[in-house]
């Protein structure tokens, strides 16, 4: 920004080269004075006896005549030179606006109104004021607009060039800025060409319009000795304080930093106070996070440019009643004229009366319709603040909003910056405990740079219920082993044909010698695999058949269609045959993707009716891990009727898995069977996060037994028998207290009824697991010919269609 009160000398001179400007000018009245005859010529008017005497007296006075080497000459005149200016500034608006006459191309008048000379200009008439423009540029702009006067008044040649220049300057009353926009009149000057006119070619006048910022392409083209510039020129100011600062508080909100840097706040707050010409007042802007209200305000120390640590930090519940509660509830702001008299106090009105201040501005921040923060503005002087400032408070509020957004905004992007390198992917129903446990860390240590290098505080979640259900393909292991065994016996048998075929071409005794080393690998692979075999006999086949092919397939047509067959059964990826491999790796890849998708639609309704943590785990099968309880929502808002849902809802799940699956199978390249496993536990444990290991498990010795289960259960069998629990087509339901069999027994009755479970129930023990023992069964048979739960239903929808049936 530069200071544009370029104060001339006294006696400034009437040659070229006057601030840079190449042309001469002339300070002269006699534009004005014609104007004044012109009228007069024009007939009779009803001021023209007033018009003649006017005219009469300044031929009386010379200093009027000419050019006028001295503008304090004319100045010497007041009431002459006022009743002049009647042409160019109207007497009944002269107390209001703000309009000057100057010396031409000059920041000096020698004519203002009474609010111009109060707030533009110094006492000798030099203007006084502020631009956001360099010199430089101002004094290229007066060049090109005095070429431009010229080609208007010379060659008829209009450019259109207009320079809207703001100027701010600060009032002496209350010491705040104001904006005013000047608006230049050339009326009252004239051009003189000394000599003959210059001549200004087309080719000419394309260049100077091609280049008419530059004032190079006028001085090189017009030669400036050839002109004088004479008369004056009219500045109107329009006062535009309120639109300037609008935007300047856009264009500061708008930067990264804006509420979180001391000087840039003190500029919002200083641009406030401009606004609504308040010059004691205060600004406070605070963010709501969770139950936290993060406080900025004046004297707010702005180190760590953030929201979180530069604000002071509240608690929510301290407003309440508070004008700022009611704002907030009634979504407008509120302003109290005087806080004295205002009859609802609150513990936080009377701390604001005791630190000095009287009036307030109290306003909530709306983002997408959400209540994100509040806008705070005071001032010590009652009635500062009242109604008329409705309007400005309501365009700026919404700035104010976008910028405390942006702030959280930050906060949660460094909050889950350090979330997901401690602690990876999170179940949002858990998210609030972690993101609470970052802020608190954030908090107590004060961090300034790296919030990943602190320690996060222990999350615990107490008195959680778990559910854990497994759904297992049966006897994956040994399906994976029999496929590679197929694979195996069916590359050995190929390389055995091409070995054959060559031996049949060529007799060589190796031939049959390898052939037959073929043979027995073929029939250790039939009758066992081991452990290493297959990567053994791959490398076998690569490096003492497969390095003959190129040598063999000269042998004949024969042996190359033998090759061509070994070839064109090896899978690209692995280099050896994998049919029946990819058989079973595809229809384990589908069972476990119908599993999966029926699982993760179903938990998204679950959520909305029993919001619970959840998360499962694909092997061969899958495998889920439900907790619930009110300590792990932010709310608290749970209730054992919540828990029983849940359990109903996963024995469904399970019927669900099972008829999903059996209408897969027909799709299946490798038929196999599922089994499904639920392991009860009423009694509540308390889970903990492994930050070491980024993931939740069971918190304290006695519930270790839990997980202990969880891992072993599947291996169960029936007692006395050889039989395993877990059986396709059934769901197993393992459980420890009478209790909890009795619960689920009213939900197996529930889904007999609505046929999702045919009639018959067992009730077994087990034997013994290692470390687990006293374990009991439920086993009931899913009824896949009447079970409604069609693939991509809802189980929601599935029950009501049993309803409707029953």
């Amino acid at each position: 920004m530069s200071d544009l009160a370029v104060r001339p000398s006294a006696k400034p001179p009437a040659a070229p080269a006057l601030w840079g400007l190449p042309i001469r000018t002339e300070f002269s009245l006699q534009p004005l004075i014609k104007y004044w005859e012109r009228e007069l010529a024009q007939g009779e008017k009803p001021f023209a006896t007033a018009t003649r005497a006017l005219l009469e007296k300044v031929r009386q006075n010379p200093v009027f005549s000419g050019p006028v080497a001295d503008p304090d000459a004319v100045r010497q005149h007041p009431e002459l030179l006022s009743a002049l200016m009647l042409a160019v500034f109207s007497p009944t608006f002269q107390e209001e606006s703000y309009g000057a006459a100057v010396l031409p191309f000059q920041l000096r008048s020698f004519y203002s109104t009474p609010g111009f000379a109060r707030l533009l200009t110094e006492p000798d008439g030099a203007l006084q004021f502020r631009m956001d423009a360099d010199v430089s540029v101002v004094l290229n702009v007066r060049i090109v607009s005095a070429y431009s006067l010229i080609l208007e008044r010379v060659y008829g040649v209009t450019l259109g060039v207009e320079y809207p220049w703001v100027a701010i300057v600060t009032d002496p009353d209350t010491k705040l800025d104001r904006y005013f926009k000047l608006i230049v009149s050339r009326r009252f000057l004239e051009v003189e060409v000394l000599g003959e006119v210059p001549p200004l070619p087309e080719e000419a006048l394309r260049r100077i319009r091609a280049h008419v910022a530059d004032p190079k392409a006028f001085t090189e083209l017009l030669p400036a000795d050839r002109f004088v510039i004479r008369g004056f020129g009219v500045f109107q100011a329009v006062e535009v304080t309120e639109p300037e600062i609008l935007s300047a508080i856009e264009r500061d909100l708008i930067e990264k930093e804006s509420i979180v840097s001391s000087i840039r706040f003190q500029g919002l707050r200083d641009k406030m106070r401009n606004l609504l010409r308040r010059p004691e007042l205060e600004l406070g802007v605070a963010a709501l996070e969770g139950d936290r209200v993060l406080s900025l305000n004046f004297g707010s120390q702005f180190e760590h440019a953030c929201i979180f640590a530069d604000s002071t930090h509240l608690r929510l519940s301290d407003f309440a009643g508070s004008i700022y509660d009611r704002a907030a509830q009634e979504r407008r702001p509120l302003i109290i004229e005087d806080l004295q008299t205002y009859p609802n106090r609150t513990r936080v009105e009377d701390e604001l009366l005791a630190a000095g201040y009287r009036s307030i501005v109290a306003a909530p921040l709306i983002y997408d319709d959400a209540h994100i923060g509040s806008l705070e503005l005071v001032s010590t002087e009652p009635g500062a603040l009242n109604v008329s400032h409705t309007p400005q408070l309501l365009q700026v509020l919404p700035l104010f909003a976008m910028a405390v957004k942006r702030g959280i905004d930050e906060l949660n992007n460094r909050v889950q910056a350090v979330i997901k390198e401690k602690c990876t992917a999170i179940h949002p129903v858990v998210e609030w405990r972690f993101r609470q446990a970052v802020l608190n860390s954030l908090e107590q240590h004060e961090t300034d740079g790296d919030a990943r290098a602190m320690e996060i505080e222990p999350i615990v979640f107490r008195d959680v219920y778990p559910l854990y259900a497994l759904s297992d393909i049966r006897g994956s292991s040994v399906h994976r082993a029999w496929a590679i065994q197929a694979d195996l016996s069916a590359q050995l048998g190929l390389a055995r044909d091409v070995l054959a075929a060559a031996h049949r071409a060529r007799p060589m005794h190796i031939l049959d010698q390898l052939r037959h080393r073929v043979d027995r690998h073929t029939e250790a692979v039939e009758l066992n695999l081991r452990a290493g075999d297959e990567a053994s006999l791959v490398a076998f086949l690569r490096a003492e058949v497969e390095t003959l092919f190129e040598h063999l397939e000269g042998y004949g047509p024969e042996v190359r269609t033998c090759i061509e067959a070994y070839r064109a059964a090896l899978d690209p990826q692995q280099g050896a045959v994998a049919t029946r491999r990819r058989d079973f790796e595809t229809s384990v890849t589908m069972i476990n993707d119908a599993i999966l998708g029926f699982l993760e639609a179903e938990e998204r309704a679950a959520q909305t009716a029993s919001p619970h943590f959840f998360e499962m785990q694909r092997t061969d099968g899958v495998d889920y891990s439900i907790y619930a309880g009110a300590s792990l929502l932010e709310d608290g808002g749970f209730s054992p009727l919540h828990v029983r849902n849940l359990r109903l809802w996963q024995l469904m799940l399970a019927c669900g898995i099972v008829t999903h699956v059996e209408a897969l199978k027909p799709r299946l390249p490798q038929p196999l069977d599922i089994t499904n496993l639920i392991l009860i536990q009423h009694a509540p444990l308390a889970i903990r996060f492994r930050f070491d290991e980024k993931r939740f498990d069971v918190d304290g010795a006695y519930n270790v037994r839990y997980e202990i289960m969880k891992k072993r259960i599947d291996k169960a069998v029936v007692r006395g028998t050889t039989e395993r629990l877990t059986q396709p087509g059934k769901v197993a339901l393992v459980y420890s207290q009478p209790s909890e069999a009795a619960e689920y027994k009213e939900y197996i009755a529930y889904l007999q009824a609505l046929r999702f479970l045919t009639p018959e129930v067992e009730n077994l023990e087990l034997d013994e697991l290692q470390g687990v023992t006293g374990l009991r069964a439920l086993r009931v048979t899913v009824d896949v010919v009447n079970a409604r739960i069609e693939p991509g239903a809802s189980l929601i929808g599935a029950a009501a269609s049993a309803q409707i049936a029953s």
